[in-house]
């Protein structure tokens, strides 16, 4: 008799895998590598939208938990997860920088934003205006971190490659049957899988196709990640992310020429150096029309829960969300309502 069965291991099943293993809970995971978003993720975490100079929904709450869960993490994976980095958000006119300096007079922004302008020291960027810096931001390896983690439950004897197969689960009055397996409760944690899933289907997940590539350019010195019509993040060894896209109508992880080139067109607005792309990885981010997560037990199963819909920020809100939920479970403490998912059920829900 487990007390979990948890189904995907993307940074929502890495959040609440913790959370079980905190609680000293039984459980299972079933993760068969099918959602790749974690995997091909930018790994960012910040505080603050910049396109539109606003702060992230809970930004300093999600930090608090967050900046001590990856620092478990590294210890328990003996593993380097964490890398500290400023964000330079490029100004492309003075228009810029004045809507800078005006939101680091707002409260909620404040903490995260400095009120001094950078100068561009950077002879192979572009970038008259200058940068304005974000506090407390980062990059978590998630690639790295997603298969340490898989090898750290199949250490444990508790990971099954296999596909989870929905038509299989059998729903008894005090917990789940699958196969000879028995659990009290079970999460699905499926990023844009949940399409697939027959008990959560119904919610308004619309997902999102993000891709990323990845360029050496041995003239490009940087140790902070800059942001202007793309990001350039610094990954080590003359190497550097780019991205990302956004596309509605697409959900397939195939790489397209298309994102590359508008990658590519962007990047090289302000980038004045010679540089070579050598990967290029796509993935589809689980994604809500209200731009919050999925979490909370199914309408009608107790036994059936969801924690889900991160989208981009999975590195910031995960450990957060993954925390309330389980409390929601265990405890009957009530979830926010912004992320519970009865916030849906009027409108979208059908017995």
């Amino acid at each position: 008799m487990k007390d979990y069965v948890v189904v995907g291991l993307g940074l929502a099943g890495i959040a609440f895998c913790e959370q079980l293993i905190k609680h000293r809970k039984e459980f299972l995971v079933y993760e068969d590598g099918s959602q790749s978003s974690s995997t091909v993720a930018g790994g960012m975490y910040n505080p603050v939208i910049l396109k539109r100079f606003t702060a992230v929904w809970n930004a300093e709450e999600q930090l608090q938990q967050a900046m001590p869960f990856y620092k478990r993490l590294e210890k328990d994976l003996s593993e380097k997860l964490d890398h500290k980095v400023p964000i330079h958000r490029r100004f492309a006119s003075l228009a810029e920088q004045n809507m800078w300096f005006e939101a680091t007079d707002k409260a909620a922004l404040a903490p995260f934003l400095s009120s001094k302008i950078v100068p561009n020291s950077h002879t192979t960027i572009a970038a008259e205006n200058g940068f304005g810096e974000v506090l407390h931001t980062g990059r978590v390896d998630t690639k790295k971190l997603l298969m340490a983690y898989r090898s750290y439950l199949r250490d444990k004897g508790i990971l099954k490659t296999d596909s989870f197969n929905h038509s299989k689960l059998r729903l008894q009055e005090n917990g789940v049957f699958y196969g000879d397996i028995k659990a009290r409760r079970i999460v699905f944690c499926e990023g844009y899988g949940l399409k697939r899933n027959p008990f959560f289907n119904y919610l308004p997940l619309n997902g999102t196709k993000g891709e990323l590539l990845t360029i050496r350019a041995p003239q490009l010195k940087l140790d902070s990640v800059i942001k202007s019509s793309v990001f350039i993040i610094p990954i080590g060894d003359d190497l550097f992310r780019v991205g990302a896209t956004y596309k509605w109508k697409d959900k397939t992880n195939t790489p397209t020429k298309e994102a590359r080139e508008e990658l590519l067109a962007k990047l090289k607005t302000f980038l004045k150096c010679d540089f070579e792309v050598v990967e290029q990885v796509a993935g589809v981010r689980p994604t809500v029309v209200d731009r919050r997560p999925l979490v909370g037990k199914h309408p009608k199963y107790d036994q059936l829960a969801v924690l889900n819909g991160m989208g981009s920020r999975g590195v910031m809100i995960a450990p957060t969300i993954a925390a309330q939920l389980f409390q929601h479970l265990e405890n009957g403490k009530p979830l926010e309502k912004e992320v519970a998912i009865t916030r849906f059920e009027e409108k979208y829900f059908v017995d």
